[in-house]
């Protein structure tokens, strides 16, 4: 399966899928047509990348990418926002064809390195990064990184 990338026309396709994590996960959520609103904005520019799995009008799941500059590298760098595979789906590999789509269209921009916040009582999710590549500790380092959030 390749992942096909959203472009406006898929913002409210988007904008239900966000909406059903967060509700999914007990997190405040604004609407599922907020978010759509948003991604018609988000989905125009270069900055934003979204890969849906499955159809593009009944997709099994979605990754959301911001990207930006870093004066660690020439290209951008990567922050999965969110990896959301409906519940039916899960267990059949679309998360981590969906994680493998977007690190191949990442690096094709020139990224160098991907950012993915996890909580830390979500051992599942942890796992299935680690699984992948991904590490919260730094190479060299014997210490963990953390994210620190403050909201205005």
């Amino acid at each position: 399966m390749v992942a096909m990338r959203a472009g406006p026309g898929q913002a409210g396709v988007v904008g239900r899928l966000l909406h059903e994590f967060n509700t999914e996960f007990g997190s405040p959520t604004p609407s599922a047509e907020g978010f759509a609103a948003r991604f018609e904005t988000l989905l125009v520019g270069d900055d934003v990348l979204v890969l849906l799995a499955g159809s593009a009008t009944a997709p099994t799941g979605f990754a959301f990418l911001t990207l930006r500059p870093t004066p660690y590298g020439d290209g951008p760098l990567a922050q999965l926002e969110e990896l959301y595979v409906r519940p039916h789906q899960r267990g059949r590999g679309v998360g981590t064809e969906l994680l493998l789509n977007a690190i191949e269209h990442v690096r094709a921009r020139g990224s160098e390195e991907m950012h993915i916040n996890v909580d830390e009582v979500d051992e599942d999710t942890r796992r299935f990064y680690e699984r992948h590549g991904f590490t919260n500790i730094q190479p060299g380092e014997d210490y963990r990184m953390l994210c620190y959030l403050r909201e205005f």
